[in-house]
């Protein structure tokens, strides 16, 4: 990455996306000119520019800003989700710009701090935002770039002068090949972006190279179980965990009235008396990789001890909406059918005897043909299933896909129905509900908001 010494202003195409404006956020707090483009405006493009970043959205080189017009001081960002056709990216090509993609410049902070990485098909951004959570608020302290917005500080960003930095690392485009951790959690290997790596085997292969960019003398934490191969170094400390098993795991674990607590057995000194701040079952695991990275850094008892116990979540990850005697709504990001899986039965768990209904927008035309099995299958564990149409994100639809796959293969017995995104608030007040999550990575959370009004009003 050019370092910010020799440029003046970055500019961003896709500034809205969660990963790109936590380090939209990094260069701003350095005092650039920093700007960009986004095809839709949200709550987080509005909090950009209230914090200083030039943005606007529609897709016209006119519009790049006369500070983000020189090549020589002037770095352009990039996801990859931005299409070869997009009239900016044009722009910037046949000029010349210096372009790498948000992963790169995550890379260069890996190589010049110690990186703290979490890897896997889900789970990164709770468990990253736990280990930032911790670290933070230890003696250690950190940098993070994360992929959603935490609880604690209203953001995706932390900033310190720690030597420290705690990044969710992506498997999408390969974009975590880019990154050199000193120490990092693989959550799990569950094939993902197959429109991507074509095969399970290409996908596994990428954890297996991803391993070996870990740092001479770092840790890698692995989840039991994996299928993949790690590839580390010598000097290079593996570690495994689980909720039950493994080198890091739980144990005395109690769920009660809403609470749940656990003693940790680490390589690395037992941690007793632990009580999860953010009490979803799914976090009990989640928090002892978060924890192996914390003890990993340095980071004594009391202050992993605290850490757990003031986390407060991160926004659409099992994030309550509503909260009362008589209804629950919750939303949640899962999109893999292995997460709705953990969804499911984190949610059944904690509502034991009550009836729950799940309201699941599929995210991706793709992952809905390769999976629709799958999804399925998690899905079946609800006692009502409401599917809506497929959220098409970057792809174009495919013949054929749509979510009566998924709506077909569902277990006999579960009630189900299938709606357009347009009526889920008409069949919310329809129908009563007692337990009501709302799953997906599209923008059906975008209404979760008058879906907690309208169960309030019943």
């Amino acid at each position: 990455m050019t370092t910010t010494k020799d440029i003046n202003a970055v500019y961003f195409v896709g500034a809205g996306g969660i990963g790109m404006s936590a380090i939209a956020r990094y260069f701003l707090h350095k005092g650039l000119v920093v700007a960009g483009y986004d095809k839709t405006p949200s709550a987080l493009t509005h909090k950009l520019e209230e914090e200083g970043m030039l943005l606007h959205y529609d897709d016209d080189p006119q519009l790049i800003p006369e500070g983000c017009r020189d090549k020589e001081s002037t770095l352009v960002v990039y996801t990859p989700a931005i299409p070869d056709d997009h009239a900016e990216m044009a722009f910037f090509h046949e000029r010349g710009f210096r372009m790498e993609k948000r992963a790169q410049v995550l890379g260069t902070l890996t190589r010049s701090h110690k990186g703290l990485c979490v890897a896997g098909t889900h789970g990164k951004t709770t468990t990253s935002s736990m280990c930032a959570h911790i670290m933070h608020q230890s003696h250690i302290d950190c940098n993070a770039f994360l992929g959603g917005i935490t609880k604690n500080y209203g953001t995706n960003y932390i900033v310190s002068d720690s030597n420290f930095v705690v990044i969710e690392a992506d498997e999408y485009d390969r974009s975590f090949h880019w990154l050199r951790p000193w120490a990092t959690v693989i959550t799990a290997t569950d094939p993902d972006h197959l429109d991507i790596y074509g095969t399970k085997e290409a996908y596994l292969d990428s954890f297996r190279h991803y391993t070996t960019l870990i740092q001479p003398g770092g840790a890698l934490v692995l989840h039991t179980g994996l299928e993949m191969t790690a590839e580390t170094g010598d000097d290079v400390t593996t570690y495994t965990y689980s909720r039950d098993e493994g080198d890091f795991h739980a144990t005395n674990i109690v769920i009660e009235n809403g609470e749940i607590t656990f003693d940790l057995v680490s390589p690395l000194g037992n941690i007793d008396g632990i009580t999860l701040g953010h009490p979803v079952p799914v976090n009990i695991e989640n928090a002892v990789a978060a924890m192996a990275l914390a003890q990993i850094s340095g980071c004594k008892p009391e202050e992993v001890r605290e850490g757990i116990r003031t986390f407060k979540g991160v926004e659409r990850r099992f994030d309550y909406k509503l909260k009362d005697e008589r209804h629950v709504l919750i939303s949640d990001y899962a999109h893999h059918p292995m997460e709705i899986d953990q969804s499911a039965k984190s949610i059944i768990e904690l509502f034991k005897g009550r009836k729950v209904t799940a309201i699941f927008q599929p995210h991706l035309y793709t992952r809905t043909r390769d999976f629709h099995q799958e999804f399925a299958k998690s899905l079946s564990q609800f006692h009502e299933v409401v599917l809506c149409d497929i959220y098409p994100a970057r792809e174009e639809p495919i013949p054929g896909v749509t979510s009566k796959l998924i709506y077909d293969e569902l277990a006999p017995g579960v009630e189900k129905a299938m709606i357009r995104k347009e009526e889920a608030l008409d069949y919310v007040r329809s129908r009563d509900f007692d337990v009501l999550i709302v799953l997906g990575a599209g923008d059906l959370d975008n209404l979760t908001g008058e879906m907690a009004e309208i169960l309030k009003g019943k």
